[in-house]
């Protein structure tokens, strides 16, 4: 982890960027484990389990009822299964991502921030894309 400086242009120009495509296309082969090209339930629900985004808070572990991680999980699936055939295609994984991006930026609005972030993290990407840009330019 690392703290980081970034505001929502930082993000924005991240997914316009052949940058995003290529971590997209990274991140979706290493959760596609049966490498068939598309991601199953099971496939992502490890994915999310790693992140422990609901089982702690501000980093300390908490109680969370285990059916109600079931029903979050299962619904951040259904959000990105478009076609609702029970698989996640990396198609439908890049748009999910980037409408996720850009709602991340949207709520940052202009100002910089400053956040915490995991280290091959799309974010964390973006301002290391965003740094290399500005150290070139120097």
């Amino acid at each position: 982890m690392s703290v980081e400086v970034l505001d929502s242009g930082t993000i924005v120009n991240f997914v316009e960027d052949e940058a995003f495509n290529v971590s997209i296309r990274e991140r979706f082969a290493h959760l596609d484990a049966d490498h068939d090209g598309l991601l199953s339930y099971s496939e992502w629900l490890k994915e999310l389990q790693s992140l422990r985004v609901l089982e702690t808070h501000f980093g300390i572990d908490v109680q969370t009822d285990p059916k109600e991680l079931a029903h979050v999980y299962k619904s951040l699936f259904v959000l990105l299964d478009h076609d609702s055939n029970g698989t996640v295609g990396l198609e439908e994984f890049k748009s999910e991502t980037k409408r996720m991006m850009l709602a991340i930026a949207n709520g940052m609005g202009f100002l910089p921030v400053q956040m915490v972030l995991e280290e091959g993290s799309f974010l964390k990407i973006a301002v290391e894309r965003e740094s290399n840009k500005l150290g070139l330019a120097a």
